[in-house]
This record gives structure tokens, C-alpha cells and sequence, in this order.
């Protein structure tokens, strides 16, 4: 398997991806091609996650051993997670959820960034790597936490996250600014999410900077969606939830089944994309978003236009306006063109918007944008509370209400799974105030122990374990000082 960028340049391997992160042209990797699903459909159910795993990902990363990789995995998934089954499947009256929040940091981060150190070490022993890799992150509130647990003290790394000064939750915040490890760093902006990644590619961009880094002992890579190391581990998920579909008798092997997921950065859903072109029966793709839309009217006219406010919710992890990720799509939808595909780009880093054409919105016609309001988020988690004693969590509900929207407007008559991003007790705030309005505090750990009561699922560890722990990363920085923070960082 080759990979080469959207915009026209490199062609490496896998595991020379992963280690790049971004390619030196500032497009993103993708492989030469989709491989097939390599067993019936009918054999899903009988798969761990494990080996799901394993099997989506093999020919993606063929570059890895059958030893390495299945290594990585068994590394990635195991006690660290508070359930045998790694992705759950729940049911909540005629709505599925896959919750993807039982790792160390309770969010769906975690499915891949379990996975992507280990794949990043083997890869620096592979491609005989003998610089200190620098892992550069802008998060919205949950890749930070998820991308420090996993490289927290790993040798030949260090890693530095930039997030929104105001623009995470308290639990979020407090995951990070707590997080131990000698080759940690958080640092929060004086900006929002997109300010935070566009100054992250602004450094990635830098060859000055990375000549600098290089002579040194340094080179970059990423720990963002935009790393094929955490897009395609997130592909797996996608097969495993339609296997457990199978195996409860929700479906029959070859029934179609339709996915809605709460996205900001577009890296989630694009896996949903990659396992259905693998052979997954997936009937459509529901592209859920909150007030800050930009998703669902691109869906709705071919027109992607960032210059619009930015808009703080209750769903902060969604809370962006440049979706990274539409760009490996947007690729796709252009047959491949690198040309056509960096033209576009040229256009949103001048413009702040492009315009595809109609035989590119054709070509991603599987999509459906849908959007909730602040409002109605909170009236579905209280729904789903007060008619099956549910507890979601602000991005799921986004997810659950276009679910809702869906299936009214489009009646396809395919069963559906929602893809469940976080833990409620990450917004516990938001929570209680959809299902018990009455409750007035704001301690969060008060709020915890009173959402631990009402939906009868106990704190998770990675909550109780930041009550009491000490507050270790404390800077802060304008956007125009994020360079100078990673200078600081390292030398």
C-alpha cells in the first residue's frame, strides 16, 4: 500500500505516513487504494475487536508484520478499557448507540490513540528513526487528553497540545492541565479551536523551523485526525458495530445499516466513509452538526464557507469551522485529483470558502448533513433519560436528534447506530441541567456523584482520579506565540 498526499506529492509507506503525520505539501495521506473486507459478512459476529481490528487494518498498514501489528493491537485494547467488549452496542428503545467512550479518557479518542504510539514506535524501529519524535496536537477538548495518556512517557517522544483557553469543559480542561509525564506539555490559546490547528499546520508548514528542529534532533508528527495512524484504527470501529449488529439479530448479514455521527474535524465520519467502500453494507451516512453548521450546509449547496461566527456550545469537541478531514473526501469526490484538489484548498486558505462541482456532489451522495440547536440537545438527553433511563452526552445527543431528523425526512427503513463519542460525566454541567434542571451546583465532581445516582452507571476512573490531582501545566499563549511555546518546549 502506497500513500501519497491529496495535494499531489510524496509516495511512502504506512508506516513513513504515520511517522510524517502531514506531508510537506499540507495535504493529507491517503492510500493508493481501499482494500476489500477479506471475509463474509456473515463471519463478523464472530470477532473480537481485536481481531476486527486486525482484519480491517492489515492491508491498510501491510507494511507491518502479522506480528507487529497484532502487537500494537493487543497493547492498544486491553484492561485499560472498562469493558470486555472494547465497543459496546446499547439499545435504547428503536435507536442503537455504539459507545466508544470506555477507554482511559472516556472518549472516543481513545479507540485510536491507544493504538497510534504503538504504531508510531514501530514505525521509528522500522524506518530506523533515531530523532525524538515531537507529537504537535490542537484539540477541541478530547484528542489532548486521549493523545497524552497514550505518549506519556514513551521514549523517543515528547508532545505538546494546544487547546482553547475558554473553549473546552472544566473535566476537559482539568484532564489535561493535570496530565504527568516528563515529555508533556498543554498550553492553552488565547483563541479558538481552528485558531489552535491552523497554528499547529502553520508550524508543521515552517521549514525553517523544521530545518532548525532537524539539526537539533527533532521532526514533527501529529497526533490529530489528519495522522492515517488515527484515521484508519477508527475504521474498525464501523465493522465491529455492524458484526454486533448481525449477532443480536438487529439485522441479517447484507441488510443495509446507516450510521450518524456527531462530527467537527470530519475524521470520524470519513472512517464510516473508508469501511463502506471496503464492502460494509453502510446505506447512508448522517453527518450530524451543532450551531456551528458549516457541515450541513456544504451537504446541502456544495458551498464549504468558514466565514461565518464562531459559535461556543455545549458540544465544544464540534465546535469548528475548518473540518480537516473533508479534504481527504474532497480529494476522493474529485477522482483522486491532487490538482483539483489543492486548487479548492488554495481557495479556503485565501477565501475562507470553495465550491464543488455537480459531479463531486454526486460522488458524495452517500452524505446527509443534519444539525441540532443548543435546545434541542438538550431535549433529547432529557427524552432519552425519561423514556428509557439513558444517560448521553451532549455530542451524542446532536447525533441522536439528526437520527431522529433522518429517518422522519428520509424513511429508508434501514436500522441506524449513533455513534456515542463521550462519557455524560464529561459534561456533567450540561447533563443534569437536561435531566434534573433542579440540581444547582457547579462543582464537577458534585455534579458527578449526582449523575452517578441518576443514571446509575458509577464515575468513571478517569474522573475520580483528577479530583484531587495537582494542576502540573499552567501556560498560556496567543496564537501568534504557539512557535515559540514548542521552541520553548524543546530547547
Amino acid at each position: 500500500m502506497i500513500y501519497t498526499s491529496t495535494r499531489g506529492s510524496d509516495a511512502i509507506t504506512a508506516s513513513q505516513a504515520i511517522l510524517k503525520g502531514l506531508s510537506d505539501d499540507g495535504g493529507l495521506f491517503m492510500p493508493n487504494k481501499i482494500p476489500a473486507l477479506s471475509i463474509p459478512l456473515s463471519r463478523l459476529p464472530e470477532f473480537s475487536y481485536q481481531e476486527t481490528a486486525y482484519l480491517v487494518m492489515k492491508d491498510y498498514l501491510d507494511d507491518y508484520t502479522e506480528e507487529e501489528l497484532k502487537n500494537c493491537i493487543a497493547k492498544a485494547y486491553d484492561e485499560k478499557f472498562d469493558t470486555k467488549e472494547i465497543a459496546p452496542l446499547t439499545e435504547a428503545g428503536d435507536q442503537y448507540f455504539l459507545e466508544l467512550f470506555h477507554g482511559p479518557t472516556i472518549a472516543f479518542k481513545d479507540m485510536a490513540l491507544s493504538l497510534l504510539p504503538h504504531l508510531l514506535t514501530t514505525a521509528m524501529k522500522k524506518n530506523h528513526v533515531n530523532k525524538e519524535i515531537v507529537i504537535l496536537t490542537a484539540t477541541s477538548g478530547d484528542t489532548g487528553k486521549a493523545a497524552l495518556a497514550g505518549f506519556s512517557d514513551v521514549e523517543g517522544t515528547r508532545i505538546l497540545v494546544f487547546y482553547p483557553k475558554g473553549g473546552v469543559s472544566s473535566i476537559q480542561e482539568r484532564q489535561m492541565v493535570t496530565t504527568k509525564g516528563a515529555n508533556t506539555k498543554v498550553v492553552a490559546v488565547h483563541g479558538n479551536f481552528d485558531d489552535c490547528q491552523t497554528g499547529v499546520k502553520k508550524i508543521f508548514n515552517n521549514d525553517t523551523f523544521k530545518a532548525e528542529l532537524d539539526e537539533k534532533g527533532f521532526c514533527f508528527s501529529s497526533a490529530n485526525s489528519i495522522n492515517v495512524g488515527r484515521l484508519i484504527p477508527q475504521v474498525a470501529y464501523y465493522v465491529y458495530a455492524y458484526g454486533q449488529m448481525v449477532r443480536n439479530g438487529a439485522i441479517t448479514a447484507g441488510d443495509r445499516l446507516d450510521f450518524t455521527v456527531p462530527t467537527g474535524n470530519f475524521g470520524n465520519i470519513l472512517a464510516a466513509y473508508f469501511a463502506k467502500s471496503m464492502g460494509l453494507p453502510i446505506g447512508r451516512l448522517i453527518c450530524a452538526s451543532n450551531d456551528n453548521k458549516v457541515l450541513f450546509d456544504f451537504f446541502k449547496t456544495g458551498v464549504y464557507d468558514r466565514n461565518r461566527d464562531f459559535v461556543l456550545t455545549t458540544s465544544p469537541s464540534m465546535d469548528i469551522l475548518i473540518s480537516s478531514n473533508l479534504e481527504r473526501l474532497i480529494y476522493l469526490s474529485a477522482g483522486s485529483d491532487a490538482d483539483t484538489n489543492a486548487k479548492l484548498m488554495k481557495q479556503l486558505a485565501e477565501t475562507g470558502r470553495y465550491e464543488i462541482n455537480d459531479s463531486m456532489r454526486e460522488n458524495i451522495r452517500d452524505f446527509y448533513g443534519a444539525y441540532a440547536t443548543q435546545d434541542q440537545v438538550l431535549k433529547t438527553i432529557a427524552d432519552l433519560y425519561e423514556k428509557y433511563g439513558y444517560v448521553i452526552d451532549p455530542h451524542t445527543a446532536v447525533a441522536a436528534y439528526a437520527d431522529r431528523q433522518f429517518k422522519e425526512q428520509e424513511r429508508t427503513g434501514n436500522k441506524s447506530v449513533i455513534i456515542s463519542t463521550a462519557s455524560p460525566y464529561k459534561f456533567g454541567g450540561t447533563v443534569l441541567h437536561a435531566i434534573d434542571p433542579d440540581f444547582r451546583c457547579t462543582d464537577d465532581f458534585e455534579m458527578a456523584k449526582r449523575l452517578e445516582m441518576l443514571s446509575k452507571r458509577s464515575i468513571p476512573k478517569a474522573v475520580s482520579d483528577i479530583r484531587n490531582a495537582p494542576i502540573l501545566h499552567k501556560e498560556e499563549c496567543d496564537i501568534s506565540d504557539m512557535q515559540k511555546s514548542v521552541a520553548t518546549f524543546l530547547f
